[in-house]
């Protein structure tokens, strides 16, 4: 059976979050948005190792209050860097050799299904790199930048990109070792790999898969949830994880 390893880029700033934390560590029905996103991988058979990866800045902060989680979890932890890419590259240098895909997940994105992860899972066996995404169904405007429409963008074949992003792990740490080289400014890890010249596929995914980036979010994402079967929690939660605040 291929071995799967997650990463998962929480060191982000948050900034359209407008919260005292960050919207990883923020609390979504009880558990943080972070453990909910975990709790989707860790149980599988086919994952070998879970790496999340926090700014150095928060360090001290979230062992404070999640210590009890990573030890339950078996949650390799990993230091971000400047940008997204910065941090997914420092997760890259922790993943074990026994792994033969490498996922990466936004650890804001709680509410994708096992379902979901199954079809992405098994499109990058298949093909070697598979991400979830969702067809664009509204009309697209372009604007300048006083906002004047300059024209209707044809919203054919256009889709929006979601995670879980899956890629064989010997294609993703070729196209990071070339990182400098190939984009500048890198959006997603699909990107990257597609301008290393590997053939990224789509799977649909869902409008439910929602990534959190504002608080009003939080409210969606949990009425979501309770529309979704639960998963299965690996190992026990510490009790106060939750409870506790940022301090």
């Amino acid at each position: 059976m291929p071995r799967f390893a997650v990463i998962v880029p929480a060191a982000g700033k948050s900034s359209r979050f407008k919260d005292r934390e960050k919207k990883p560590f923020a609390t979504l029905d009880g558990r943080a948005v972070w453990i909910r996103s975990a709790e989707l991988f860790i149980p599988r058979s086919d994952v070998c190792q879970f790496i999340l990866v926090i700014a150095s800045e928060d360090r001290e902060k979230f062992l404070r209050r999640f210590t009890a989680n990573l030890a339950f979890m078996n949650i390799t932890l990993a230091e971000g860097g400047p940008t997204r890419a910065d941090s997914v590259a420092n997760g890259l240098k922790k993943v074990k050799d026994e792994a033969d895909f490498i996922a990466i997940h936004d650890a804001a994105r709680p509410c994708v299904t096992q379902q979901q992860i199954d079809a992405v899972f098994e499109a990058a066996q298949k093909h070697g790199a598979a991400i979830l995404a969702v067809p664009v169904s509204d009309t697209l405007k372009k604007a300048d930048k006083d906002y004047k429409i300059q024209a209707t963008v044809a919203r054919e074949n256009l889709w929006l990109a979601q995670t879980p992003q899956v890629f064989r792990k010997d294609w993703l740490l070729a196209a990071y070792e070339k990182r400098s080289q190939l984009h500048d400014d890198i959006t997603d890890d699909a990107q990257l790999v597609e301008a290393a010249g590997y053939p990224v596929h789509i799977v649909e995914g869902a409008s439910t898969n929602i990534k959190i980036t504002t608080k009003a979010d939080l409210l969606l994402a949990e009425a979501i949830l309770k529309t979704l079967p639960k998963p299965k929690v690996p190992g026990p939660i510490h009790p106060f994880a939750d409870e506790m605040e940022w301090r």
